[in-house]
C-alpha cells in the first residue's frame, strides 16, 4: 500500500527491476479490507508498507490482513517485526537521539528556520524467519548476514 507520490517516485526504479506496481490505496480504516481483497484480486506477489499514518496506527490490523491473504509484506517501522517478514527503514532510536540535539540547539536560541534538514543515517533490516517459513519462503543467507536483525 502506498500513496499515489510515493509510487510515482518510486515507479522508474520499479520498472527498470521488471516489477509491476499494483497501487492499492487506503485512506482510512475501513478501506484496509478492500485494499488487500484487491492487492490479492491481482495476484500481488507482496507488499510494500511505507509507513503513513493510518498503517501506523493500524499495524496489528496490516499484519494480520498480510498474513490472511498470504502476502510477504515489507515495513518501515520495526513495530512490525513481530508479525511481518521485513522492517527496512530508519533507525527510529537514532532518529530520536539526533532530534535531541535539534532541540538543545533550539533552546540555546537556535532558530529553527536556519538549522539544516538531517536525512535519516542509520538504516535497519529486520528479517522475521518465522513468518518466512509460514510464506514458504527461503531467505537468501546473503540477505541473512546483511540483517540487524534476525527473528528466528
Amino acid at each position: 500500500m502506498t500513496r499515489p507520490y510515493l509510487a510515482e517516485k518510486i515507479s522508474g526504479i520499479i520498472r527498470q527491476l521488471g516489477i509491476v506496481l499494483l497501487i492499492v490505496e487506503a485512506t482510512k480504516a475501513d478501506d484496509l479490507d478492500v485494499a488487500f481483497a484487491s492487492a490479492a484480486a491481482q495476484h500481488a506477489d507482496a507488499i510494500v508498507d511505507f509507513g503513513d499514518s493510518l498503517t501506523y496506527v493500524e499495524a496489528p490490523r496490516i499484519i494480520a490482513l498480510a498474513a490472511k491473504y498470504h502476502l510477504p509484506a515489507n515495513y518501515m517501522f520495526r513495530q512490525y517485526a513481530n508479525g511481518g517478514l521485513s522492517v527496512y527503514g530508519a533507525d527510529v532510536g537514532d532518529l530520536m537521539r539526533r532530534a535531541g540535539s535539534y532541540v538543545d540547539k533550539i533552546l540555546r536560541g537556535a532558530k529553527p528556520s536556519e538549522l539544516p534538514v538531517e536525512r535519516p543515517t542509520k538504516f535497519e533490516l529486520v528479517i522475521n524467519l518465522k513468518i518466512a517459513k509460514a510464506l514458504g519462503l527461503t531467505v537468501p543467507p546473503s540477505l541473512l548476514v546483511r540483517a540487524d536483525d534476525v527473528i528466528e
